[in-house]
């Protein structure tokens, strides 16, 4: 498969290999987006950018036989496990040459012959990873298998009992969260009660919490509960901390409206207005407290997007020399441009 690097058995990946996996999955996202913002990419896209220093560092531990549970961020585990990038561009533009030939669209990727599946469905990827778990247990021992899920499915009750049946049963699997901090619009901290770490520490794994912008860092902590899960030491829980810059999905709202306030405003601001003026309806204080809370969650939000804003591809830029740096940049740009431009000829759609 073009550009894929196979793990090696003990992770240890170079500086320069885990870059080109992250700079390779961040062109493919970029590569996405404009395609969308052209039309030919139908409903949501829900970008991975922010989140390639998780996968790659948890990838560099996964080898053939080794199967994945993805949530709706789909691409980049994709990419970095080594499907085909003209298959998984196809597969957007609903084109039969696409992985799923053109059915299952950007959020319900399948790649059979690397055991990776993902799904649209909140907190799904826990019980299919305790399912690839299990299978791993009876066939492929040795096997592990990866659940990558946000914050916000920790409160989805399959996901609890998949963390449940995976302890009891000393499944091989690691489950992975990324934490943005929001759920969707909505601040994670306001709809989840206690710490996500301690929900899973009370089922008697280990648990690590993570800077997810570090590749690094992920990479140590993925390599130990990996290693926990192959010697038939049961599962462990990963916290990663990650921003995503581009949102819940292209195009968010809130993050147009912050991007380009006065445009954004025109059509907000009146509608708002109108609102708080009109003599029917709620009494004053109300509608106060509503624009409040309003407020709140503009600030919250934009407190969250531009203070914890780290690349994680900068981050490990820094480590690298500047000209290997932009050699593998390069790699990666022309990998994914050639993959678009044979998923575009496929489908007939001029470049």
């Amino acid at each position: 498969m073009i550009g894929f690097l196979p793990a090696t058995r003990d992770g240890r990946q170079s500086r320069e290999e885990l870059y080109l996996q992250m700079a390779r999955m961040r062109r493919m996202e970029v590569e996405l987006g404009e395609l969308w913002q052209r039309g030919l990419i139908s409903g949501e896209l829900h970008l991975g950018i922010g989140e390639e220093a998780v996968v790659a560092g948890v990838l560099a531990h996964v080898h053939d036989g080794d199967a994945l549970a993805v949530d709706h961020r789909s691409t980049p585990p994709f990419v970095a496990r080594g499907s085909s990038l003209a298959a998984i561009v196809a597969e957007m533009l609903g084109c039969e040459a696409g992985l799923c030939r053109g059915r299952g669209g950007h959020m319900h990727l399948f790649d059979k012959e690397r055991l990776a599946a993902s799904s649209g469905i909140v907190g799904s990827a826990g019980p299919l990873g305790c399912g690839f778990a299990l299978a791993a247990q009876g066939l492929r021992p040795g096997g592990v298998a990866v659940a990558f899920f946000g914050e916000g499915a920790i409160n989805q009750g399959m996901l609890l009992e998949s963390l449940n049946l995976a302890a009891v049963w000393r499944l091989p699997v690691l489950f992975v969260c990324k934490d943005s901090g929001f759920a969707i619009t909505t601040r994670s901290k306001a709809v989840t009660a206690g710490s996500v770490t301690n929900r899973a520490r009370s089922f008697g794994m280990p648990v690590s919490r993570v800077d997810g912008s570090d590749v690094e860092a992920i990479r140590r902590a993925a390599g130990a509960g990996i290693g926990r899960a192959r010697a038939g030491g049961g599962p462990s829980f990963i916290l990663a901390r990650c921003h995503r810059a581009g949102g819940h999905f292209l195009g968010d709202p809130l993050l147009r409206l912050l991007q380009h306030p006065m445009d954004e405003g025109r059509s907000i601001v009146p509608a708002l207005t109108a609102a708080a003026v009109r003599r029917s309806g709620a009494r004053g204080s109300q509608r106060m407290a509503g624009l409040a809370r309003i407020t709140s969650v503009l600030a919250s939000f934009a407190g969250e997007h531009w203070l914890l804003a780290r690349d994680p591809l900068q981050r490990q830029r820094r480590r690298l020399a500047p000209d290997t740096a932009r050699a593998l940049e390069r790699r990666a740009h022309d990998e994914v441009e050639h993959a678009v431009r044979d998923a575009l000829a496929a489908a007939g759609v001029s470049p």
